[in-house]
């Protein structure tokens, strides 16, 4: 029997073992370097609460995903006793049966969650995208509504037309005047760099079709609409704008674990605390990969194929090879994003909906410029089970860093000390409220779309010549991809070998706006 090895057990790497055990011979051995399934897609436990890192919508426009989750984890709601579970897609109805390894355990269930995600700024709470009512008017004022609008306008009569940078690719969409307001200040927060400095490329994998155009329409059509959908799968609307999605009843990491211990089941390996360290190369094949146990002890697994989700820069080092000098300069030369969480066990936010109620947001982005948290998430309204004591609430502080920061380096109760002090400092609750901390640190969280990333594909080109190893996921390719992305990566890398048909570059071309890259050419 043939053996795949795959490093990391993210949902790209799980996805690949999964689908070699049900569609192919070979045998697939997950390395997972940590004691987390699931990547950042994982659920951390703390004191009998759960907490996402990072938030996961379980939302994708690919039908083959979609389909792959509901046939994994049934929709908790449904819409007859046949035990299928109707998803809308379009104007068709779909009906998914449970799959072949579709979860028995009733807790092991999706539940459909509505989305509702908001700004705090200037002390108080924005719709995103902004709505075009009496509400936004007073907030930022009518002299800075007017400016926003004819910002807007010159930007379509007088684009920029060289669109190098993130600041050019937000102007064009959004104008001058709503970039600085909005965008300016929170995406230097999350990178820690001038907008000038950020590839556009960034804008085109992650905001993709949003524009104030578009946000504009959506809000009209949801204002007017007399009859809103109630499907889950919503292809024509910009997924920024979705208006409800799928979660794991025990967050994104319950799906994880599920498909590891099926990985298990069918024949396959996960070993956990195993670090691959060295790649050997034979001619254009990687043909076994060197890695240490929890014990520190080195094994040589031998190899027919390899994926790889560890970051680009350790990859190549790894290898056994003598890499062009100019390969390893850029290799070297790429940055990473950092992220701490810290979780916080509260009585009650001193923030509420307008008639007193709980707030609703799954996650909140905070633009305050006197505050280092970036964004808010509320573990409650993502699900109500990833709270212990549903008479508590459990919220989630995120901070964009670098491992090198003063913040990274500060002892757990020091940060959380911080992030109280700082949510206390914007009116979002009082500190005498909070019961219980925790924080999590994720290396490695965000592949920068700056430093040497503007001659990745110099690398693409290298690392493509190893016939058997293929780039998947989110560090794997250095590509900021939503997970879905990162499952459909490893998806068709699957397919290729299957096939016995190779192309590289059908990989690199999932998640990749094309009307920007028409553009841009």
């Amino acid at each position: 029997m043939k053996t795949a090895v795959i490093i990391g057990a993210g949902p790209a790497g799980l996805t690949a073992a999964l689908e070699l055990l049900r569609r192919s011979d070979v045998r697939p051995v997950v390395l997972e370097a940590t004691e987390r399934i699931g990547g950042i897609s994982c659920t951390i436990r703390h004191n009998g609460n759960r907490m996402d890192i990072g938030g996961h919508r379980f939302f994708s426009k690919s039908d083959r995903v979609m389909d792959w989750w509901a046939g994994l984890m049934p929709i908790a709601s449904t819409e007859n006793g046949s035990g299928r579970h109707a998803i809308r897609y379009r104007n068709q109805e779909r009906l998914i049966s449970a799959g072949t390894d579709a979860a028995s355990d009733p807790d092991l269930v999706m539940l459909v969650r509505p989305r509702k995600s908001r700004i705090y700024f200037l002390r108080s709470f924005f719709d995103y995208p902004l709505a075009l009512n009496g509400q936004t008017i007073r907030q930022l004022g009518f002299r800075r509504m007017v400016r926003i609008g004819f910002s807007y306008i010159r930007s379509r009569i007088f684009p920029r037309r060289d669109e190098k940078t993130l600041e050019d690719f937000l102007i064009n969409r959004f104008g001058r005047e709503l970039y600085l307001t909005f965008f300016k200040s929170y995406t230097e927060k999350v990178w820690g760099v001038p907008c000038n400095q950020i590839s556009a490329e960034w804008g085109a994998q992650r905001i993709k079709g949003l524009s104030l155009r578009t946000a504009i329409a959506h809000f009209l059509k949801k204002t007017f609409s007399r009859k809103q959908s109630s499907g889950i799968t919503q292809k024509d609307t910009e997924t920024s704008l979705i208006e409800r999605f799928l979660y794991p009843k025990y967050g994104p990491g319950q799906l994880w674990e599920y498909v590891a211990d099926l990985v298990a089941t069918k024949g396959g390996e996960v070993r956990m605390g195993w670090r691959a360290c060295r790649l050997h190369v034979e001619g254009e094949r990687v043909v076994a990969v060197e890695a240490t146990d929890p014990q520190g002890t080195t094994h040589t697994l031998e190899a027919d194929c390899v994926f790889s989700t560890m970051p680009v820069r350790e990859l190549v080092r790894s290898l056994n090879v003598e890499v062009p000098e100019e390969v390893r300069a850029i290799a070297d030369g790429l940055i990473y994003r950092d992220f701490i969480t810290v979780g916080l066990l509260v009585d009650r936010l001193a923030v509420t909906e307008p008639d007193g109620s709980p707030l609703k947001d799954t996650w909140i982005y905070i633009q305050e410029p006197d505050v280092l948290v970036g964004r808010l998430q509320i573990f409650n309204n993502w699900s109500p089970y990833m709270v212990a004591d549903a008479g508590k609430v459990w919220i989630g502080l995120e901070y964009f860093c670098y491992e090198t920061d003063e913040l990274w380096r500060k002892a757990d109760a020091e940060i959380a000390r911080f992030a109280v002090s700082e949510v206390e400092k914007i009116g979002i609750l009082r500190a005498s409220d909070v019961h219980d901390t925790h924080v999590v640190r994720v290396p490695k969280t965000y592949p920068a779309y700056f430093g040497t990333y503007d001659r990745f594909d110099e690398i693409v080109r290298y690392t493509d010549r190893f016939r058997n190893l293929f780039l998947v996921g989110r560090n794997g390719m250095h590509k900021y991809n939503n997970q879905d992305h990162s499952m459909l990566t490893a998806m068709t890398a699957v397919d290729q070998i299957v096939a016995g048909q190779i192309d590289k570059q059908a990989l690199w071309q999932i998640n990749t706006e094309q009307e920007y890259h028409e553009e841009k050419k």
